[in-house]
């Protein structure tokens, strides 16, 4: 299913076919992780994996693809087994808009992949495995052979779901831009907004650092951290948060240097009893 001529609005003319969507499921089923880097990380990928629906709707080498390939090669980084959700809005708003999306496009990308990379892993990452791999395991280990084609039917389950995902996030996608258009700032408002609260929770649970520094006076002990804590919870993870932000953005940084500075600090900062992990 295609849409109308007077949806498209890429400057091509372009209309996504069902071999495009093929394409892109293919890709995404084999080679979602290519190009991981920890700076970027699926970033990559992501482009890659669109990258010939581009160049239909954009033309080789023209400005309007260069740009749109600088913004998806940007960080991205979600579930694989809801990431073709996120192409499927993406890749309904540049036919409709073409550039003109990038923005919109920018922040769907950015708000959508914290939600769905919590709901994948807790879902496809954790629960399904432990439930049918322990139900699977106990009947292989009984002699039944179904327990291990119990399994082989999760995992095609599992491949029907990334696949069929895509058609359904393009059409709702192209319904979001064409009866709700004026609504679409709005919602990358909102997309941003909520990805930047995942963000800050991602940074207060997962960073776990502490000032173990203590002092006596008299009978009582003093916690650096205990009073730091009073100031605000969590201060020293959102201080190291920053200053990592800070440090990735000075000139010729880039991801490898910041890793190996970070982890010179923090051997340095642990031996001198100023840092410790929570």
């Amino acid at each position: 299913m295609t849409n109308s001529n007077q949806r498209v609005g890429n400057p091509k003319n372009y209309q996504l076919t069902e071999a495009d969507f093929r394409q892109i499921n293919i890709r995404n089923l084999f080679f979602n992780q290519l190009g991981w880097n920890y700076e970027r990380m699926q970033g990559s990928g992501y482009l890659w994996i669109i990258l010939p629906q581009l160049r239909k709707m954009y033309g080789d080498n023209s400005p309007e693809l260069q740009k749109m390939m600088v913004m998806h090669s940007q960080f991205f980084n979600t579930s694989p087994f809801f990431n073709t959700i996120v192409k499927g809005i993406d890749l309904a708003l540049e036919e409709k808009q073409g550039e003109k999306s990038i923005e919109a496009v920018a922040g769907i990308k950015s708000g959508l992949m914290g939600p769905f990379a919590a709901i994948g892993d807790a879902i496809f990452g954790s629960l399904v495995p432990a439930i049918m791999g322990a139900i699977a395991a106990t009947m292989a280990m009984n002699g039944n052979p179904l327990g291990v084609g119990l399994w082989v039917m999760v995992a095609i389950a599992t491949m029907i779901f990334r696949w069929v995902q895509l058609k359904i996030a393009y059409r709702e996608g192209v319904n979001l831009v064409t009866h709700l258009g004026h609504k679409l700032n709005a919602l990358t408002n909102a997309a941003t907004v909520l990805g930047v609260f995942v963000v800050g929770v991602m940074c207060a649970m997962m960073v776990n650092v502490t000032v173990p520094f203590t002092a006596t006076i008299g009978e009582k002990v003093v916690s650096a951290q205990a009073n730091l804590d009073l100031i605000l919870p969590r201060l020293v993870p959102a201080l190291v948060v920053a200053f990592i932000y800070w440090l990735i953005g000075r000139p010729k940084m880039n991801s490898n240097k910041a890793i190996m500075i970070i982890i010179a600090l923090c051997i340095l900062l642990s031996w001198a009893g100023l840092l410790a992990k929570g």
